[in-house]
């Protein structure tokens, strides 16, 4: 199972965003605090939309609490500062829990974190002027690749809902 960790998000919408991602691909959202919003914000609800409800998601207060909770966990840090790109890191094979660990929009993961792990960092390409990209495309970048390693598991390919011709089918 993937386990998409945002250590002390600020942005109710990015939250929601990744909350409706975790829902998608069947991961685990677990969410490091302290927040200055509320996991009942209105703006959170509606960027979640009615897929908050199926969520598999744990709040910890503090990131010592996490570690406490997943004390061996599989844990790869996404940072600006890594020389290793997201895609070079061989998920493919990997049978237990993925953790993927996601910073503040502000100031990322504190840097105490990020030295104590510094064969699990990885980074996102992007054009050297650029600080960052958004949080929840962050996520959803990073995600998709270790699924895509994995061969989607547990993921539909095809157009489950209408049936995989309903493109095609004539219509009445």
């Amino acid at each position: 199972m993937i386990h998409i960790v945002l250590y002390q998000p600020e942005k109710p919408q990015n939250t929601g965003n990744i909350m409706r991602t975790c829902v998608a691909i069947n991961a685990t959202l677990d969410i490091i605090g302290p927040l200055s919003f509320s996991l009942d914000a209105k703006d959170l609800k509606r960027a979640g939309l009615d897929y908050i409800d199926s969520l598999k998601y744990h709040y910890f207060s503090t990131y010592e609490e996490y570690l406490k909770e997943y004390p061996h966990a599989d844990t790869y840090y996404v940072t600006r500062y890594s020389d290793k790109v997201y895609s070079e890191f061989i998920f493919q094979g990997i049978t237990h829990d993925i953790h993927l660990m996601f910073g503040r929009e502000s100031t990322g993961i504190p840097h105490d974190i990020l030295r104590s792990h510094p064969d699990r960092l990885l980074r996102i390409p992007m054009v050297p002027e650029a600080r960052s990209l958004n949080l929840s495309n962050s996520v959803a970048i990073v995600v998709y690749e270790v699924l895509r390693q994995l061969k989607y598991p547990n993921l539909s390919t095809h157009e489950a809902i209408k049936g995989e011709d309903f493109l095609f089918k004539e219509k009445d």
